[in-house]
């Protein structure tokens, strides 16, 4: 064991060091000894950044949905129609995903697993992209481009309708089949810009009830 790191211990390094193992070995043969002894350091001392291999792991998972998270944001104040950010925010989010399924399949079972047995997290992924497609719709209805009576409930229907192109295990299904993804996915938001351009009331069922009483 040498006796100072071969690179600066810090939590990024750990999570580099951490995703050559799982590359190398897969994320079952990979352990907290392994990454240590990659960096030269007792695994004691990688216990004050990561208390274990699956907060190690967990780490990981989170960097690539924090990248995705910001690939995607760069789309919400680019220039254009609505529906081409739109498209390409989430063209990006696919191909990205199917890169890593493509090229870096040990790190992509590892995002897959997690999406599984980590609800918590996905959920927190999955309302930041919510978000970002609101943001969206909501500029393109203060632009009168769009008309939406219910943000939410249209950035809710977006992030469904788009999940078969941006799941792991969907993507992995796709990619494998050979569909035509990409065209698939730009004549769904295409479809719901249709809807959106020409004006989705959603409502609310107590709002349809008053209405309804004051037709009688």
């Amino acid at each position: 064991m040498r006796d100072l790191p071969v690179q600066p211990l810090s939590a990024s390094n750990i999570l580099e060091s951490a995703k050559a193992q799982v590359r190398r070995f897969g994320e079952g043969k990979t352990n907290v000894t392994d990454v240590a002894r990659d960096m030269g350091v007792s695994h004691a001392a990688l216990y004050r950044f990561y208390r274990s291999k699956s907060g190690m792991m967990d780490a990981i998972v989170q960097e690539a949905m924090d990248d995705e998270g910001r690939l995607a944001e760069r789309h919400v104040t680019a220039e254009g129609p609505p529906a081409e950010r739109l498209a390409a925010m989430l063209l990006d989010l696919h191909r990205h995903k199917r890169a890593r399924f493509v090229g870096d399949r040990e790190i992509h079972d590892l995002y897959r697993r997690i999406v599984v047995e980590r609800p918590d997290m996905i959920a927190t992924y999955a309302d930041r992209i919510t978000a970002l497609i609101a943001r969206v719709i909501e500029t393109a209805v203060l632009r009168g481009e769009w008309t939406v009576d219910d943000i939410g409930i249209a950035a809710g229907v977006v992030r469904d309708a788009a999940m078969v192109y941006v799941h792991p295990a969907f993507v992995a299904q796709l990619v494998t089949a050979g569909a035509p993804v990409e065209d698939m996915l730009r004549a769904t938001v295409t479809t719901l810009a249709r809807a959106f351009e020409s004006g989705v009331i959603y409502g609310r069922p107590e709002e349809s009830a008053v209405a309804a009483q004051a037709e009688v």
